[in-house]
């Protein structure tokens, strides 16, 4: 299946939704009511909406793997498939009864050339073609678009060469002006607001979706959907400041109040505008029936919907046909109706709460703070925010009362789909909400115990005999855990009536806690540490808020083979983490600038799935170390055949792309490991994988070579760094 890129997949279509029949048929009125500084005032509000909105689509984008489907794919993997079918299946309505709108607007625009035409036979006409050019590809959507953004940039040249030409015949100081808002022809010049006429023009900013709906065809959907998306909104943007500009000094107020097609008889060619018109209609209709199948294709693919294998269907070049099939059928009807009055404004209120939810999704994932959430493209805290409450505020402004229905309406399907125990088929932040009410939401996570992946925080378990030495990892455990991880402190000695380890525990913990690390800690009293450490993970198996990890610090009096490799062997068996940890005598932890991450020989195997092998835990706790240290991670592989050297790169720059690790460095070494270790580039730590055998003096060399404190690291199968 073609892929697309980010002109033609995002800001084509984008832009010429955005560019609709509203800035060629109402711009003129909207000036006329509200003067050029109102109408400037109703275009940068307008816009700033669907700016942040974007922005909040961009970071989210970035951070998933999206899939199809658009903003459903963003809410769907981030609170669940019951949210997202609640936005999706009216969003899906919405887009088909948006298509109707798109063909009677070309079917005016029309019979304004052809007035002998007959109407009903042009929306059928008009409807074939479009849905035949959607039905054969998207690749031939997009091409025809092309064609369509040559018609529309020849209408603006035709704006261009009459304002050269004098059609600006009104004085600056007359046109910079504010509006008297004397209303329409439709009420009689009764009088309007600028509410009023901010509803008018509104939906004109709404098309910024429709790049994001083409999310599972494009090559790099987190870079073309930011890129494009933006894009669009800062051409389109220009394209209507300058507008209002030009019309508010070409036309006098009587001009456009009266006459919807001003633009037509002031541009210096009169039919390139009525060209842009039926061209700036037909895009957006093409979008849309485009967009709307790969909304309903996507909830087919998650089995939302009843029939859902049918509607998943594909061609043998990857077009979603059957949902195409009933999305021609849904638009067909529609036409039928022969007029959408009563239900157009739904449209537009769905595409608010499409915005607003995707404001809430990023609003969640920055409350929650979880490592999962680490979006390529950051944006500001306050932006979520502003997007959610002026799409609200909006929606409430153009029209309360089918704002509220609209919102029943979303509530209804999600009690629906909430009752069709459906089956998420990829990770989702809801795990991390529940954590966060602690014992209320339990019940909840408990049912999603084998889905924490996204809601990952490194939960350390620390077998302590000598307080001395866990005084020496203070900071090093507290950069692991911070700021929503947990160290959980755990004694080992002989029982003693005089012994004060609890106490001195105890105070570590609060010392831990007033540093924005939860800690708790316990004693266990055995005279077998090793024991004492793995009846200690054995009893916590059962526990809600288990640790994930058992943290070993290597020191000089320690048995190795008969106190930590028993350990490390129950901890394999019962899927915990295992961090080994070997300071150096002098370098310590050094400057804290530089971490290497070594990645094992993959031998022909660099095929990126979702299973990287044994390295998820060693570049989740870099990635740790890194914020909190404020340093640079460096992963290093050595090649044993070079031949392997280039994918070898490859595979280790699509781990940082898909791990979202920016700025990070990246070394690939042909030759022997051996030699290789003995000239590693300085770093403050260097981790390495931990196989099941891993030999007390591997775990000296290493140390004694890159002459730097070492962590040993072995994954428990339950961290994903690509999640």
């Amino acid at each position: 299946m073609k892929k697309f890129g980010t002109f033609g997949g995002v800001f084509t279509p984008t832009l010429l939704t955005i560019l609709g029949v509203i800035m060629y048929l109402r711009l003129g009125w909207v000036v006329g009511n509200a003067g050029l500084l109102g109408a400037w005032m109703i275009i940068i509000i307008s816009f700033l909406i669907t700016l942040c909105t974007a922005l909040s689509m961009s970071a989210i984008t970035t951070n998933i793997r999206i899939g199809a489907g658009g903003a459903y794919a963003i809410v769907s993997q981030a609170l669940g498939l019951e949210v997202g079918g609640s936005l999706g299946i009216p969003r899906y309505v919405s887009q088909g009864l948006a298509v109707t709108m798109y063909i009677f607007g070309f079917r005016e625009g029309w019979m304004g050339i052809f007035p002998d035409h007959n109407a009903f036979l042009v929306d059928i006409i008009v409807f074939g073609v479009l849905f035949t050019i959607a039905y054969i590809s998207a690749n031939l959507a997009i091409k025809t678009q092309f064609i369509i953004m040559g018609i529309i940039f020849l209408s603006l040249i035709s704006i261009i060469v009459a304002a050269y030409s004098g059609s600006m015949e009104i004085p600056a100081s007359d046109a910079l002006s504010w509006g008297s808002f004397k209303g329409s022809i439709e009420n009689k010049f009764s009088g309007s607001s600028f509410w009023i006429v901010f509803a008018v023009f509104f939906p004109a900013a709404t098309g910024i979706m429709a790049g994001a709906n083409m999310s599972g065809e494009l090559k790099s959907p987190k870079r073309s959907i930011p890129n494009g998306t933006l894009w669009a909104i800062g051409v389109s943007f220009v394209i209507y400041m300058l507008l209002a500009l030009w019309i508010s000094r070409s036309a006098t107020e009587d001009e456009l109040l009266n006459n919807y097609y001003v633009m037509v008889d002031k541009a210096y060619f009169g039919p390139l505008i009525i060209a842009g018109i039926l061209g700036a209609t037909f895009s957006s209709a093409l979008a849309s029936i485009v967009g709307s199948s790969r909304i309903l294709f996507a909830m087919g693919e998650h089995k939302v919907l009843p029939f859902s294998k049918f509607l998943a269907g594909q061609s043998s070049n990857g077009q979603p046909r059957n949902a195409m099939m009933i999305t021609g059928i849904l638009i067909f009807l529609t036409l039928l109706l022969r007029n959408l009055n009563a239900v157009a404004p739904l449209v537009t209120l769905f595409f608010l709460i499409t915005y607003a939810m995707i404001n809430i999704v990023v609003i969640i994932e920055q409350k929650l703070g979880l490592i999962s959430y680490r979006p390529v493209f950051k944006i500001n805290k306050w932006v979520p925010w502003f997007g959610l409450i002026s799409s609200i505020f909006a929606m409430f402004i153009i029209n309360p009362t089918v704002s509220l229905i609209s919102l029943m309406i979303v509530l209804m399907v999600y009690w629906y789909l909430s009752r069709q125990n459906l089956e998420t088929p990829f990770e989702d932040v809801r795990s991390g909400i529940f954590v966060s009410f602690a014992e209320w939401a339990a019940k909840h996570t408990w049912a999603m115990k084998n889905m924490q992946q996204r809601a990952w925080k490194a939960n350390l378990m620390v077998p302590v005999r000598d307080v001395d030495g866990l005084k020496g990892t203070f900071e090093f455990l507290r950069n692991i855990a911070r700021p929503k991880g947990s160290i959980k402190l755990l004694g080992i000695e002989p029982s003693s009536e005089t012994s004060t380890l609890a106490e001195e525990l105890e105070a570590i913990s609060e010392s831990f806690r007033q540093k924005e690390v939860f800690s708790t800690a316990s004693v266990i009293h055995t005279s077998e540490f090793a024991k004492g450490i793995n009846y200690g993970n054995q009893a916590l198996q059962g526990a809600f808020f288990r640790p994930n990890i058992v943290f070993l610090n290597l020191q000089n009096h320690d048995d190795y083979e008969n106190e930590l490799r028993p350990v490390m062997k129950e901890s394999i068996r019962l899927e915990i983490g295992i961090l080994l940890y070997l300071s150096h005598p002098t370098a310590l932890l050094g400057q804290r600038n530089t971490i290497n991450v070594w990645v094992s020989d993959r031998r022909t195997k660099w095929d990126l799935g979702w299973d990287i092998g044994n390295l998820d835990l060693s570049i989740l706790v870099a990635y740790k170390l890194k914020m909190n240290w404020g340093a640079r991670i460096r992963l290093i592989t050595v090649v044993a055949d070079p031949n392997e050297e280039e994918n070898a790169k490859a595979f280790l720059n699509l781990l940082i792309n898909l791990a979202r690790l920016p700025q990070t460095l990246t070394e690939v070494h042909v030759g022997a490991f051996k030699d290789v270790i003995l000239n590693a580039p300085a770093a403050d730590l260097n981790i390495f994988g931990m196989d099941e055998d891993l030999k007390f003096e591997f775990v000296k060399e290493m140390s004694k070579k890159t002459k730097s404190s070492c962590l040993f690291v072995r994954d428990s199968g339950h961290e994903s760094i690509l999640a």
